[in-house]
């Protein structure tokens, strides 16, 4: 499969397909999306929310969550504020999430099953890694949501005029539902 999509990508440069998806690094709309990593948003979060190659900054991962305050995802979003203009944040999470009801137990037999030994799982708990709280899921999607939004808006590194709103989009038609109607504006 690597290898189609090398193919292709050769293709694409060769033909110059690049050329309708050149912008700057800067987001148009100084906003930054962070987002679920779900195959069904690839598309249809851009398109229904009118988004256009260079609009926003999205940031994705499992869930479309932040766990850690000093995670990655958090990391991006300081960055974007900073250095590259954003002023408005949205979380925007989905229905039929994969990481709601996500099981750490199960996760870490599928591990051992793929031939990850049980030593190195051990050796992660022995230097104090949770592997249960960091490989599991959420119950609720809006609960986990709302959560993100509020360690956004009370980041102690986040400046308070930076706007930050949750939502769910619904996996098959697009549609938003704010999760708080009340955006935060650093409060």
């Amino acid at each position: 499969m690597i290898e189609e999509i090398l193919s292709h990508n050769r293709e694409f440069v060769e033909s110059r397909g690049y050329e309708r998806f050149i912008t700057s690094k800067y987001p148009d709309k100084r906003i930054a999306i962070v987002t679920c990593m779900d195959t069904r948003l690839v598309e249809l979060l851009p398109a229904a929310l009118g988004l256009r190659n260079g609009d926003v900054k999205i940031i994705k991962n499992a869930g479309g969550t932040i766990t850690n305050p000093f995670d990655s995802t958090m990391r991006s979003l300081l960055v974007a504020v900073y250095e590259l203009g954003v002023n408005e944040i949205m979380v925007i999470g989905h229905t039929g999430c994969g990481v709601q009801g996500m099981d750490a137990a199960e996760m870490l037999h599928l591990m051992r099953e793929r031939g990850v030994p049980q030593e190195h799982i051990t050796l992660m708990r022995h230097c104090g890694i949770d592997l249960d709280g960091w490989l599991h899921g959420f119950d609720d999607t809006d609960a986990a949501i709302a959560e993100t939004v509020d360690l956004i808006s009370r980041h102690p590194l986040m400046p308070a005029d930076v706007r930050t709103a949750g939502y769910i989009m619904d996996s098959t038609t697009g549609g938003l539902r704010p999760i708080n109607p009340a955006c935060h504006d650093g409060e």
